[in-house]
C-alpha cells in the first residue's frame, strides 16, 4: 500500500524523521518497500494567475499570456491548448529550475518575449498525465510557492504488507500501529451521524447472507458532479497511487484509503428497482466498467437490480453502475463480504482491484456504517446533496464472531525467551486495542477487536507482544532441551540393510507413484477397491495403490519396451487399503524378477530365473534379518495357480511369492516369466539378537534315508515332522536327491534326506542316534504316509 507521510502525520505525528519512521514501521513487521518524493525536484515555481490570453501573431498554436504572480505582471508565451484567462496555474519564473535541471530563462518565441513558463503536471514530476497546463483551485493564493501550497515536501511510503495484515490497508490502520509504537493517541477525524432530509430509501434484498452478511445503502439526492474534487483530496489520492476521476469516485476511494472500507457509488437512475445481493445465475453475463464482458460463474456473488447484475460484489462494478456529470441522485454502498466467498474471484475474471485486494484479506465487519457517514459528509461538502436514511441489512448469524484467546504468561517467556512483567504485557495489549476480557491465574483471556481478523490463536498474541516490545530488545538465547538417546533394539534391522542386500544381488531400487492406473490395479489386486482421488493428475493415476505390484509391473513394461531383457527391481513403500471408515497405510517390500538368472557372459549359461531362484534370495534375506519364515502353497488372483507360495511368520501371513498369472501377463503385454514377491515390511524387519554359541568339539553323526511320498506333500511338511522327532541335537537336515519315475509309482516321488546330530558336550552313542532315527521314520510313516525306499 502507498500512502503519504504527511497524511499519516495528520493522524499521528511521532517525533521521528522520515527514515526513523520508516525503520520503526519495518521493525514492527510492516516492511517498507520503498520511498519516493511526491514530485520532481524543482524551485522557483509559484502560483500564478493568467490575466489575459491573446493569439500569437506569428504562430497558430501559441498564445501570448499576461501572468501575475511575482512583483509585476509579465508576458509568457504558452502552447498549452487549455490555457485561459482567469486561470490559476503553476508559474515557473525566470531563474526557476524544473526537474531534470531545466533552467527557465528569458526567451523569445517567434518574436515574442517570454518571461517564464506555465507548467503541466508532467513537467513538475507530479504525474505522467500530460493534459496541458495544471489547473489550480480558484482560491489558490497568487504568488505563494507551489511547494508550500501543495505541501510537496512529502514522500510516498510503499508498505509491502503480508496478507494477514489487512487492518493496515488504510491510513487509520497504519496510524494505530505508529501510535502503539510511540505511545501516542490517534487524532482521527470525527464524523457525526448525518440525519436524513428526505424519505426515499433504496430497497435492499440479500439472498446470499453467507457471502454478504452486511449491506448498507443510502440515497444522496440532488448532487452536482460537475464540481471537481478539492485539490487536497486529489493530491492525497495521487500520492497513494490513485488517479482522480470525479467527486463521487474520489470520495469512495478516499474513504477506502482513509478507513479501509471499499465503497461504491451507483447512479440511481441506472438501477431498475432496488438492490439485490445474490449469486449469479447460469450463463449470466456482465459488462464491467473497463469494457470487458464476462460470463459469471454460479459461485460468483453479484450486486444486481431487479433486472440484471450491475457489479461483481467486492471486485468491480458494471457499465450500468458508474456515475457521470449528468448523475443527480447517488446510491452509496458499503458492505461486508465474506473473504472465503470472494477468494480467487478477481483472478477468475483476470482482475485485481483495490476493493478485491481488501475484501479477500478481510475488512472490519463493523466498519461499514462509519464509512457510510464519512463518505456522505465528504460528498455533501463537495457536491452538495440531500441524504436519506441508511438501509442496513445484516444477518448476525453469518457475521464473524468475537474471538476470545487465552494467553499464558509462561508461554510468552517460552516463545520470546524473556520474562516480561504482567503490567507491560497488559499495557501492550491495551494499546493494540485488545481488551482483557478476564484475568486468569496463569495469564489473560483476550477479546480481539473486529479489525484484527489475523489474531486467532495464542502465538498470534505473543507475536504482537514481541514486535511491540521490540525485536531489538529481545535477548539472544540458545534453546536448551534434553536430548536423551532412544534405545536402539538390535533385533530390529534398518531398512538400509534390506536395500543393501538387494543391491548386492543385482537389483535396482524403484520408486513409483502411490497413485496408479485403476485398470492395472484391478488386474493385480481384483479383491480390493482402490481409493479414488478427488482430483487426479491424470486418468491413469487416479487411485491409491493397494499393492506395490501395480507400479512395478508398469516399470517392467517400460523397460521391456526399451529392449531391456534382464530386470531386477525392488521397492519399499506404503499401500493404502480402506478398512471401514479408516484408511490403513502399511509399509510393504515388493520385488519383480524378469529374464536371465545371471548377466550374460562367456562363463554363464543362459537360463531364466525361476520360482526357486527368487525363493532362495528371499530365504537368504530372512537369514540376514534373523526371521524364520515358512513357505506354503497358496492362491492369489494375480499369480500362477501352480507357482504361488504364501509366506508365514509365527503363523501369520506376511506376503506372497509367485509367478505372474499368464492372463494378467497377456493383458499387460509383458514378455517372459515374471516373478513377483510382496511382504509386510514391518513384520520381517524384527528378528533375533545375534549371540555367541560355542562350536561343539565332538564328532557329528550322519544318517541317510530315502522315503516315497505323494506328490502333493510339501517338503516343508517333511521337514516339520523330522525336526519334531529328531530331538534337540539335530544340527542340519538336507534333501540331497529327488526322483520321480515308474520305479516309485504314479503320482509319487522319492526324497533322499541327510540328518546330522552333534552334542555340544559329549559324543553321541550309537543307540540313542538309532533310536531317534527310528522315531523319525515312524513319524513320517504315520503322519505323511511315507514308505522307505528299498
Amino acid at each position: 500500500m502507498k500512502f503519504s507521510e504527511q497524511w499519516l502525520r495528520e493522524w499521528v505525528n511521532p517525533a521521528l524523521d522520515t527514515q526513523a519512521l520508516v525503520d520503526q514501521i519495518t521493525m514492527a513487521g510492516l516492511e517498507v518497500d520503498g520511498l519516493e518524493p511526491v514530485s520532481g525536484e524543482f524551485s522557483g515555481v509559484i502560483v500564478g494567475e493568467v490575466l489575459s490570453v491573446e493569439p500569437h501573431p506569428d504562430a497558430d498554436k501559441l498564445r501570448v499570456c499576461q501572468v501575475a504572480g511575482g512583483d509585476e505582471v509579465v508576458q509568457v508565451v504558452c502552447g498549452a491548448p487549455n490555457v485561459r484567462a482567469g486561470q490559476k496555474v503553476p508559474f515557473a519564473v525566470v531563474g526557476a529550475t524544473l526537474p531534470g535541471n531545466f533552467k527557465i530563462k528569458k526567451a523569445k518565441l517567434r518574436g515574442q518575449v517570454s518571461l517564464g513558463m506555465l507548467c503541466s503536471e508532467t513537467e513538475l514530476g507530479l504525474s505522467e498525465r500530460d493534459a496541458g497546463i495544471m489547473e489550480l483551485p480558484e482560491d489558490a493564493p497568487v504568488g505563494q510557492s507551489l511547494v508550500d501550497y501543495l505541501g510537496l515536501n512529502d514522500v510516498t511510503i510503499d508498505v509491502d504488507l503480508t496478507p494477514n495484515r489487512s487492518d493496515c490497508l488504510s491510513i487509520r490502520g497504519l496510524a494505530r500501529e505508529v501510535a502503539v509504537l510511540n505511545r501516542l493517541q490517534v487524532e482521527a477525524p470525527q464524523t457525526a451521524p448525518i440525519a436524513a432530509t428526505h424519505g426515499e430509501v433504496i430497497e435492499v434484498t440479500v439472498t446470499a447472507p453467507e457471502g454478504c452478511p452486511r449491506y448498507l445503502g443510502r440515497i444522496l439526492k440532488n448532487v452536482d458532479l460537475t464540481v471537481p474534487s478539492p485539490m487536497w483530496m486529489q493530491e492525497k489520492l495521487r500520492r497513494s497511487g490513485i488517479r482522480s476521476i470525479d467527486a463521487a469516485v474520489d470520495v469512495t476511494n478516499y474513504v477506502m484509503l482513509e478507513l479501509g472500507q471499499p465503497m461504491h457509488a451507483f447512479d440511481r437512475a441506472e438501477l431498475k428497482g432496488g438492490i439485490v445481493v445474490r449469486m449469479a445465475r447460469p450463463a449470466e453475463t456482465l459488462v464491467l466498467l473497463d469494457g470487458q464482458e464476462v460470463t459469471l460463474s454460479a459461485d460468483t456473488l453479484v450486486i444486481a437490480d431487479h433486472e440484471k447484475p450491475v457489479a461483481i460484489a467486492g471486485v468491480m462494478g458494471g457499465e450500468h453502475s458508474g456515475v457521470s456529470e449528468t448523475t443527480r441522485d447517488l446510491v452509496l454502498e458499503a458492505a461486508y463480504f465474506d473473504p472465503i466467498t470472494l477468494a480467487g474471484k478477481a483472478r477468475e475474471y483476470s482482475l485485481h482491484t483495490d476493493a478485491s485486494h481488501r475484501f479477500e484479506r478481510g475488512v472490519d465487519y463493523q466498519l461499514a456504517r462509519d464509512a457510510m457517514e464519512r463518505a456522505t459528509e465528504l460528498l455533501m461538502s463537495i457536491v452538495g446533496g440531500e441524504p436519506g436514511e441508511i438501509v442496513d441489512v445484516t444477518s448476525e448469524p453469518h457475521l464473524p464472531q468475537a474471538t476470545l484467546i487465552d494467553l499464558r504468561a509462561q508461554r510468552i517467556a517460552d516463545v520470546l525467551g524473556l520474562d516480561i512483567d504482567r503490567a507491560t504485557v497488559e499495557d501492550i495489549l491495551t494499546r493494540l486495542g485488545l481488551s482483557i476480557d478476564q484475568p486468569l491465574p496463569e495469564g489473560w483471556r483476550i477479546r480481539v477487536p473486529s479489525y484484527r481478523p489475523d489474531l486467532s490463536i495464542e502465538v498470534d498474541l505473543i507475536e504482537e507482544v514481541g514486535r511491540v516490545y521490540g525485536y531489538d530488545n529481545l535477548p539472544v538465547t540458545e534453546p536448551v532441551g534434553a536430548l536423551a538417546l532412544r534405545a536402539d533394539s538390535e533385533a530390529v534391522r534398518p531398512l538400509s540393510a534390506v536395500q543393501s542386500f538387494f543391491v548386492s544381488r543385482g537389483y535396482q531400487e524403484a520408486i513409483t507413484y502411490s497413485f496408479v492406473d485403476p485398470k492395472v490395479q484391478a488386474l493385480v489386486d481384483p479383491d480390493r477397491d482402490g481409493i479414488a482421488l478427488a482430483n487426479p493428475i491424470s486418468a491413469d493415476l487416479s487411485v491409491m495403490r493397494t499393492t506395490l505390484w501395480s507400479g512395478l509391473l508398469k516399470t517392467v513394461a517400460h523397460n521391456q519396451n526399451r529392449q531391456q531383457p534382464r530386470i531386477r527391481l525392488f521397492e519399499s513403500g506404503l499401500r493404502f487399503v480402506r478398512e471401514g471408515d479408516d484408511i490403513e497405510q502399511r509399509p510393504m517390500l515388493s520385488g519383480v524378477v524378469v529374464g536371465p538368472n545371471s548377466p550374460e557372459n562367456w562363463a554363464n549359461g543362459r537360463r531364466d530365473a525361476d520360482f526357486f531362484d527368487t525363493k532362495g534370495e528371499l530365504e537368504a534375506l530372512f537369514q540376514l534379518l534373523g526371521v524364520q519364515v515358512d513357505f506354503a502353497k497358496g492362491e492369489h488372483p494375480a499369480l500362477h495357480p501352480g507357482q504361488t507360495a504364501e509366506l508365514f511368520l509365527a503363523g501369520q501371513s506376511i506376503g506372497w511369492l509367485g509367478t505372474l498369472h499368464p492372463q494378467v501377463q497377456k493383458n499387460l503385454e509383458l514378455n517372459g516369466t515374471i516373478l513377483l514377491f510382496e511382504l509386510f515390511l514391518d513384520a520381517v524387519l524384527s528378528g533375533y539378537v545375534p549371540n555367541f554359541k560355542e562350536i561343539s568339539k565332538f564328532p557329528e553323526v550322519r544318517r541317510d534315508l530315502a522315503i516315497i511320498i505323494e506328490n502333493g506333500i510339501a517338503f516343508a511338511d517333511v521337514e516339520r515332522v523330522v525336526r519334531q522327532q529328531a530331538g534337540n541335537h539335530l544340527t542340519a537336515l538336507r534333501a540331497f536327491d529327488v526322483y520321480e519315475g515308474q520305479s516309485v509309482g504314479e503320482g509319487k516321488r522319492s526324497v533322499a534326506l541327510s540328518l546330522f546330530w552333534q552334542h555340544p558336550e559329549r559324543t553321541l552313542h550309537e543307540e540313542e542316534v538309532h533310536k531317534l532315527f527310528n522315531e523319525v521314520i515312524t513319524a513320517l510313516t504315520e503322519e505323511l504316509g511315507a514308505t522307505l525306499r528299498s
